[in-house]
């Protein structure tokens, strides 16, 4: 059998079904002393539309994030939003209003962003404000304040930012 360019050139051609997603993929990692936290999440874009009471219904549990839902891993046990949650892997859930969200940090891993496992899933609920920012067209979740033993995560989209403070258990 004799080498062919064309039949070559083949196999070097991606499908034409390849796709790139639409919502890009991103994880963040802050180490906290002797801890470490790791979110892992798909970045949606606002692309013009009304997002908290349009996009994201008030009132209704959300994750914040697209396709997979969006995990958090501790590596050591800590204070998030003042409350204990043991090291491990969880998925974050929001139930956004206008003057405060509820936070979840569930159990169930390794789902899909809809539906919400459940509450029997839960591994800690917890309440915050949300404050309006400068406009972010992609969904994010960053550390704009971090020391030794403590951060403060944001979660970051619209105009809208949900900040949750983290410290180690000491």
């Amino acid at each position: 059998m004799r080498w062919s360019p064309a039949l070559a050139g083949a196999f070097l051609i991606p499908p034409a079904t390849a796709q790139i997603p639409q919502s890009q993929h991103a994880v963040v990692t802050q180490v906290l002393g002797a801890s470490q936290v790791t979110i892992v999440y798909n970045r949606p874009s606002a692309r013009g539309r009304k997002l908290f009471g349009g996009v994201v219904a008030w009132g209704r549990v959300w994750c914040p994030g697209a396709d997979q839902a969006t995990t958090i891993t501790l590596s050591k046990d800590l204070l998030v939003g003042g409350q204990r949650l043991a090291a491990g892997t969880y998925s974050i859930w929001a139930i956004p209003d206008t003057a405060q969200w509820t936070l979840i940090f569930s159990r169930a891993a390794d789902v899909f962003h809809t539906p919400y496992p459940g509450d029997a899933q839960d591994a800690l609920r917890i309440k915050v404000p949300p404050t309006a920012g400068p406009f972010m067209e992609t969904l994010a979740f960053y550390f704009p304040a971090a020391a030794a033993g403590r951060a403060l995560l944001n979660l970051h989209w619209g105009e809208t930012i949900v900040q949750v403070p983290i410290e180690s258990t000491r």
